[in-house]
């Protein structure tokens, strides 16, 4: 099966968003994680590096999810392969 330019343009847009995501996701995961005793500075009343350990990192986590969710339905409907409701 060849693919269109259609095709292969709703792949590098779904392939560019991923990466973008998983990047934030990286930098959330490791890099916040990495420097967390830099990070010395009180954030709701708590230390920064233990809320985000305990909760920040999933509020974005979920963030991450529902926007990649809410691009894909808006993309999947611009190109046409929208699930029907």
């Amino acid at each position: 099966m060849q693919m269109t330019d259609r095709h292969r343009e709703y792949w590098q847009k779904n392939l560019r968003i991923t990466g973008i995501l998983l990047a934030i996701w990286f930098v959330v995961t490791f890099v916040v994680g990495y420097f967390a005793r830099d990070l010395n500075f009180n954030f709701f009343g708590w230390p920064f590096s233990f809320w985000m350990g305990a909760q920040g990192a999933l509020v974005i986590y979920v963030l991450i999810i529902w926007y990649y969710a809410h691009y894909m339905n808006k993309l999947d409907q611009e190109y046409g392969v929208a699930e029907e409701e």
